[in-house]
């Protein structure tokens, strides 16, 4: 499990299929870890990560 310095996480999971969407999306999916429909991942929660999943927050849902 990743953890920032204030130890918080997010978990996002993929829930719609990225098949086609743009190129940069899928990309977004594919650098959180996100392989197949319904995985879960955690990040620590960064100003970067939140960036990625504003990106593609049509595609996932997210738990903190």
């Amino acid at each position: 499990m990743a953890k920032s310095a204030s130890g918080k996480t997010i978990k996002v999971t993929l829930v719609r299929s990225p098949i086609g969407y743009p190129k940069p999306q899928k990309a977004t999916v594919k650098a959180l870890g996100l392989r197949r429909l319904h995985q879960t991942v955690e990040h620590a929660d960064t100003p970067a990560l939140r960036g990625m999943l504003a990106k593609v927050v049509h595609l996932i849902r997210v738990e903190e």
